[in-house]
Formats: C-alpha cells, structure tokens, sequence
C-alpha cells in the first residue's frame, strides 16, 4: 500500500511512472492467476501448485527486502539547490530499477498462483455430503477471513510502521520471514489434506472451441442444427446466438464418409459451443465491471502520495504521525464493516423492498459499487482541489483524514460491487466451467489496474505533464480525478444499458414450500448459489 511513497520518495521516480509501476504490478499479479489456475486444474493440483507459487512468493520478498536494504540498489539522496529551488534528485538507475522488477513480477507469479487456489484447496477438505463437514466449512470460512483481515490491518499499520520509521529492508524482511514460517506450516500439514486429481481446465474447452471455429470458418453452418456433433447429447439447449460458434461442432461429411481417410478426431460438442456462448454473454457485463477496479487502484497510488503532502498528525502538531499508507487501514475496515452491514441491515432492508431472495441482485449490488465509485472519484476531486489551494496559497498543509471520504466510498462500494461481480459471474456461467468465474472476475481486476497505467500514461501525455507531477502543488491532479469521475458516470450508463437487456439463468428460491422435494436441477441451483457465497468470500480473502 505504500510502495509508491517508496518509489517517488527513495528512487526519485516521477509521481506518474511510479503509479503505474504499483498498478502494472497489480495488475500482472491478477493476471497471473489465471495461469495459476489453469496449471493446477491441467497439470499440478492445487496442492502442489501452492507449494510452488508460495515458495517463489517468499523468494520474490526476499528479493524485494535485498533490493531496499542494499545502498547500491538506491541512488544518492537528493542534494538541495544552492539557490533556493528544488532539490536535485537522481533518478534510479536502469540496473537499480532491474532488480526492484525482478522481485516485484516474482511476487506477482507466486502470488498469483496462491490467489487462484488456496481457497480451493480450502474448499476440498470438506465433503457437502456430510451435514457436519457442510457446517464446519461455514466456520472455517468465517475464520479464514476474520484471519487474513487482521493481517491487512496490521499491514497497513504495523508494517508500514517499521517500513517507514525503522527501513524498507526491516519491513520486507519480516515479510520474509513470516512467509518462510508459512511456508513450513503448510507443508507440515501434507498428510492431513484431501487432495484432488486435476481435471483439466476449462480454459481448454474455450481454446479448442475458439480454435476449431476458426479452422471452419469457410465453412456454412448446418441449416439444421441436428447435424451439429453431439446435438442429441447436449447438455445445454442449443440457441441461435453468435451462429458463427456453432462451425466449431460441424461435422466435415466428406472426411467422415472417405474410405481412405481415418475418422475425424472428435471436436467440440454442441454442449461445450453452448458452454462458451454462455460465457461470451458475460463479457458486456464484464467490460462496464473494469472502471471500478480503475478508481479502486487510485486509493493505493495517487492517495497515498496526497497523504505525504498533507497534515498527518495525530493529537496536534506534537503528537503521533500516521504513515501515509496506514491511512488505507480505512479503506479495509469499511469493507469489513459494509460487509457486515450488508448481513444484518442491508440485505434484509433491501429484501422488504423488492421481494427479492437476496435482497438485490448480483447486477444491482454492481451498480451500487459503480455509482459509489464514481462519487468517490468526485470528493476525491474536491479534496484534491482543498489540499492544493491550502497549500499553494497559504502554505498550509491541511489534515490526511480529509482523504478518509473517498476511502470510505471505496471500500463501501467494493463490499457491493466485489460480492456483486464475483456471484454474478459464478450463477451465469456454465455449471462445468464455475472455476472459469473466477478468473473473469480477477481478469477485471487486471484489466482495472492496466486500464489505470494507461489512464495516467495518456493524462500525463495530453496535459504535456500538466497534471501528475512529482510535487502534486505544482500539478493538477484534481482534473485527473475529475477525468475519472465523468468516465465512470458514462461507465454506469453504459452498464444500466447492458445489464437492463441481460436475461438470468433460471434460478430457484432458496427455501422450497413444506413438503414439497426439489428436484435433481434445483438442488444442483441451490448447491451453486450456497458455493457462489462461498467463493466471494474466499476469494475476497485471497485479494486482501
């Protein structure tokens, strides 16, 4: 949370370049989890796949704490100006940055890996078939996440702490260490685990689909979708959208027929054609779901470098100074708070309004985390625009917690629009290809923090340097926000147009009438949405 103080602040990189080196980094992290995912579902398992990433998690942040405690690995302190102006500062060299990338993209693949499996790991060790293991997982879920909460709180407390006041090497290496003794604790518990068979990932079934449409796309469908491979088989009803799939499960008579050719090696079916027209359905939604994680990405960047500029005492001018990347401690805690309010007040609230089971929709609690995220972009304008008349026109630095605002606004729509996005993609993919929501979800995470570099990079170009500068006095990073609020207010409207014209899988109330048995499919609706709670939470826990 407060690497980019130590960027702009130790390696004298510019405001700009620093920010996107957070968020590209983030960014990378997020997308490497679909590949962690993928290798455990094709390959390794989820079990082996988590030995793996955490032990290249743990040599990345000793990489990261040697980077930062070796001087040869900062440039020179700057050297203030004989004649009154700034400080000449010297930029991080191409060798220093070599090795700050190195331990940062190590992180990223480690972590990557443990972010797409531990939860499911989590989730092998209890059978739903037994009532008493079912309510044991409900439990350790709970814990689960009340334990990786606590460790982000004291991250951005504790840690940012010793990594401002003691040094960034301390810092990393009590990360270090802590990751080396989780490590250990992990392996030691081998024998006790259940461990599952890896059965192929659903990635496949897309690439050959995609593949198999492409290799016959000269092709003419069928007039009659009957003669699609496995039509009398298919699981899934076959529709009439995006017909240039369905060249995927064309049959070539002329090859089939030929005696002096082998039979054709089987193709996708019309279930698995059906499987991926579900999942193209998504991406409208998917596309409109990115600019949150855009704005999100801000409250880990330009946030924290408002903070070092402005007044964080805590009890007058003599009292404690909070660490500028401590101030994200607010952002987590009204996640965990909205997160409990959303139990207990919220949902119930919303449920005696609209009827509905859950109280809002998967696509309504979105909108809600869009239209908090846009506000919050416009106070963090506002505030901006306060911090920096205060400061240039009368030399004043006003308090941090002015920041908290948009802090809140953020960490209130990410408990909407994380659970929202994360259940809205688990209900409407394919029953076979659940673990494929899960990395649409992280991909918009991705994409978020990417589409932030770009953002930043294309500001920074049309403003001529105008707007993110190193000393945000003599920028206008107040406009930049104000870009992003008009951004989302589109976003949202683009969203309401997509979401209004999206039609649900057939879904079943959670509680049947007293007496009445619910059928094999509504059972297996059921199973879902209780897993599709599951995973947001886990999931959530691994983002954190």
């Amino acid at each position: 949370m407060n690497l980019v103080t130590y960027l702009v602040g130790d390696l004298h990189l510019s405001s700009a370049k620093s920010a996107n080196i957070v968020t590209n980094f983030m960014g990378t992290l997020n997308l490497l989890a679909l590949v962690g995912g993928f290798v455990a579902d094709a390959w390794l398992g989820r079990y082996l796949t988590i030995v793996a990433s955490s032990t290249i998690t743990t040599v990345g942040v000793s990489l990261l704490a040697a980077s930062t405690a070796l001087p040869g690995m900062r440039p020179p302190p700057c050297t203030p100006s004989t004649d009154g102006g700034a400080a000449r500062c010297v930029a991080a060299s191409g060798r220093q940055l070599a090795m700050l990338y190195a331990a940062l993209y190590t992180v990223a693949a480690g972590a990557g890996g443990l972010k797409a499996n531990v939860s499911g790991l989590g989730t092998d060790q209890f059978d739903a078939r037994d009532p008493r293991e079912e309510r044991a997982a409900a439990f350790f879920f709970g814990r689960f996440y009340f334990c990786i909460s606590v460790g982000s709180v004291l991250a951005t407390t504790a840690l940012v702490y010793v990594q401002d006041e003691v040094g960034r090497g301390c810092g990393y290496g009590v990360s270090a260490a802590v990751m080396v003794a989780a490590v250990a604790a992990f392996v030691a518990g081998t024998a006790r685990y259940r461990h599952r068979r890896p059965e192929g990932s659903p990635l496949t079934v897309v690439g050959r689909v995609l593949w198999a449409a492409w290799r016959n796309r000269r092709m003419p469908c069928p007039a009659d979708a009957s003669e699609l491979r496995g039509f009398h088989r298919a699981k899934v009803p076959h529709t009439d959208r995006l017909r240039c799939l369905d060249k995927a499960a064309i049959i070539d008579a002329n090859l089939a027929t030929s005696e002096h050719q082998p039979p054709p090696a089987a193709g996708p079916t019309v279930t698995e054609v059906e499987e991926v027209k579900m999942l193209a359905k998504l991406v409208p939604i998917w596309s409109t779901c990115i600019l949150f994680w855009t704005v999100y990405s801000q409250m880990t960047t330009f946030t924290v470098e408002q903070a070092t500029q402005m007044d964080r005492h805590v009890g007058g001018s003599g009292g404690f100074v909070v660490p500028a990347g401590s101030l994200s401690a607010i952002l987590f805690l009204t996640i965990l708070l909205f997160t409990a309010l959303n139990e207990r007040l919220l949902v119930p609230l919303a449920r005696r309004v609209t009827g509905h089971p859950q109280g809002l929709t998967s696509l309504q609690r979105v909108a809600a985390g869009l239209l908090l995220s846009t506000s919050a972009m416009a106070v963090a304008a506002l505030v901006e625009r306060k911090r920096r008349v205060a400061s240039v026109a009368d030399g004043v630095a006003v308090s941090a917690f002015w920041l908290g605002p948009q802090l809140v606004l953020v960490g209130a729509g990410e408990a909407f629009a994380y659970v929202g996005q994360l259940e809205f993609f688990i209900r409407e993919a394919p029953e076979r290809m659940k673990s494929m929501s899960t990395g649409l979800f992280l991909a918009t995470l991705a994409v978020g923090f990417f589409l932030s570099s770009a953002l930043v990079a294309a500001a920074d170009a049309a403003s001529r340097g105008a707007w993110v500068r190193n000393s945000l006095d003599d920028g206008r990073l107040d406009l930049f926000y104000w870009m992003l609020a008009v951004l989302g207010v589109v976003n949202f409207v683009v969203f309401l147009v997509f979401a209004s014209r999206h039609e649900y899988k057939r879904a079943v109330n959670a509680t049947a009438p007293a007496g009445v048995e619910l059928g094999q499919e509504e059972e297996e609706e059921l199973q879902t949405e209780d897993d599709a709670v599951k995973l947001a939470v886990a999931v959530k826990v691994m983002d954190v």
